[in-house]
């Protein structure tokens, strides 16, 4: 059995999205490159309505973010900027990345009955949420067609 969804960290098979990545790192304010610095974490969800992704991106602007559906692949490339530590004060530990990053969902088996042309993203209280709706099942629903008279 094929697992439904696959999340894919770069440079792990960046080949489909090499030019994609190239162009938006420099774009943020980058030098140009494919190696992700962090690995922001993320869930991913399928309702009747859509396949739902959700980014964990505490303090980084919507500008920092792109996000490029390709064929059954959506990939969500930006940067977080490094948390600076107070006047007098020093690190200790430090956890949470920074950094570039490049995640790829690819969206198995479920793509056909998606329509990435409606998908939307939103970026609020450090969570980046990006819906991608399904098609809307047409099979069992009556769909009259009109018959053109002909002379």
């Amino acid at each position: 059995m094929h697992p439904r969804v696959q999340v894919i960290d770069f440079p792990f098979e960046a080949g489909e999205f090499t030019e994609e990545v190239r162009q938006i790192f420099p774009e943020i304010g980058q030098a140009e490159a494919l190696v992700g610095e962090c690995s922001p974490a993320l869930d991913v969800y399928e309702t009747d309505e859509a396949v739902e992704i959700t980014v964990d991106l505490p303090g980084v602007d919507a500008e920092a973010v792109r996000i490029v559906v390709k064929g059954a692949a959506v990939l969500i490339a930006g940067k977080k900027a490094p948390r600076r530590a107070q006047a007098g004060a020093s690190f200790h530990l430090v956890e949470r990345g920074y950094g570039r990053f490049a995640r790829t969902v690819r969206l198995t088996g479920v793509t056909a009955a998606c329509d990435a042309r409606r998908a939307r993203a939103t970026l609020e209280g450090g969570e980046l949420r990006v819906r991608v709706p399904r098609v809307a099942e047409r099979r069992g629903v009556a769909i009259p067609i009109v018959v053109a008279k002909t002379s």
